[in-house]
């Protein structure tokens, strides 16, 4: 029992304290490897059961959201106002017909959601639900593991994906569904590279790479202390997910779906569903670095489960991305491009330096201070709106990633169908 922890914070706290106290009493009983093995099992089981059941309600929350915006009834047949739609839609993919390429490369289509999967829920890993305990034998932190490098793995196991979305355009034997595939991995390494140097503000204030520690450190959310940190990561996200107004890579008014155009019945349910799953990923990842967390700001403390806490500040985020969505139009792909190289990947570096320099501040005003003052915040709230701002004038002034087509319809005549003087000017 630890004696700084009243009965309420356990309560509140159950799910990470019971598994940190009970593996921490079985440590000196029984061998490592075996706490290891089994600890991973019944972690994985429980996530996996979780996960399912609330990507189950996302899909629900989702149409019923669009349906409101739209003024339509959305769902509203199959159980109570419609939560059984999306187990509906489940079992019709579960008795539709799988149909195989002819000249595809079988093994290829079947690892490619499997990649996918397998970076989604990995991802979970390091996503602390609560403080967890310190007579842990692995110093747990509420999370299931607890890295030195989580951002870090974050990143690398993130990058997986990338090679499934590639080798399912691959498999397909389909130069339509291989263009999508070489589209959709040419957009997220672009956008990889932001997303990466959003977070680094956050890892100088900290200075580690433990979500722990990330999470422990925000006194005030990092929203406030990192706005354009936030701003940056949360659009490279939505870029990463293939989201409204991003979402050029699937596209499915004008490409069929990409880079998965030739899978059916339960293979394209897995990518349907792994999509999902990622967009609650980064949700989480989210509400963790930039929002809190499982702490309870701006409400008093330990009114809910940890776990709670961050489930709710995650379906904010998602709600979001929904409402997004609903309201923009889609970008083009040399727009979207240009925005990552010319937009964000520029403000995120300026952002990564004028953060340094703060620390630098910090460090030298107050060498033993803990906590990042919080009046920072009043600095860097309208310098970030400044910065983008004065970055966004400028882009649009540099025609914002348009391709200027005008030189190639003066060019053309209701005559001829191809004129050779006709060029292209970007």
């Amino acid at each position: 029992m630890d004696p700084q922890y009243s009965i309420w914070e356990r309560i509140v706290n159950l799910i990470p304290m019971i598994r940190d106290e009970l593996w921490a009493a079985l440590y000196d009983h029984i061998p490592v490897w075996s706490i290891v093995i089994t600890d991973s099992i019944i972690t994985i089981g429980f996530i996996v059961s979780v996960i399912f059941t609330l990507v189950i309600g996302l899909i629900w929350l989702e149409r019923r959201l669009l349906a409101w915006f739209q003024l339509r009834p959305g769902p509203n047949r199959n159980g109570p106002f419609g939560l059984l739609q999306p187990v509906a839609d489940a079992i019709k993919f579960l008795f539709k017909e799988v149909i195989e390429v002819r000249y595809g490369q079988r093994w290829l289509l079947w690892l490619s959601p499997i990649l996918l999967f397998f970076s989604v829920f990995m991802a979970f890993a390091v996503i602390p639900i609560g403080w967890g305990s310190e007579n842990a034998p692995w110093g747990s932190k509420g999370a299931l593991a607890d890295l030195d490098i989580g951002v870090l793995y974050l990143v690398a196991i993130g990058s997986v994906g990338v090679v499934g979305v590639l080798v399912g355009g691959w498999g397909s034997r389909n130069k339509w569904s291989l263009l999508g595939s070489m589209r959709a991995v040419a957009q997220m390494v672009s956008y990889e590279i932001p997303m990466v140097l959003s977070v680094v503000g956050v890892i100088l204030i900290v200075g580690s790479m433990n979500i722990g520690e990330i999470v422990g450190k925000q006194g005030l959310p990092f929203i406030f202390l990192q706005p354009l940190g936030f701003f940056l990561y949360f659009i490279s996200a939505i870029a990463e997910l293939n989201r409204t107004p991003m979402d050029q890579v699937e596209a499915e008014s004008e490409l069929t779906t990409g880079y998965f155009t030739e899978y059916s019945g339960m293979w394209f349910a897995t990518f349907f569903l792994a999509e999902y799953i990622n967009a609650f990923v980064v949700s989480c990842i989210t509400a963790t670095v930039f929002l809190g967390g499982w702490k309870p700001w701006p409400f008093p403390d330990n009114w809910l489960p940890g776990g709670i806490i961050l489930l709710i500040k995650a379906i904010m985020v998602f709600a979001f991305i929904i409402w997004m969505r609903a309201t923009l139009p889609r970008i083009r792909i040399d727009q979207i491009m240009a925005f990552a190289w010319k937009f964000l990947i520029p403000i995120a570096l300026i952002n990564v330096f004028v953060t340094a320099g703060e620390v630098l501040i910090w460090d030298a005003i107050w060498p033993d201070g803990e906590i990042f003052p919080y009046w920072f915040a009043a600095i860097n709230i309208p310098l970030s709106i400044a910065l983008v701002v004065v970055w966004s004038k400028l882009f649009f002034k540099l025609g914002g990633g348009r391709v200027d087509v005008r030189s190639l319809w003066s060019g053309y005549s209701q005559r001829d169908a191809v004129n050779s003087k006709a060029s292209f000017s970007t």
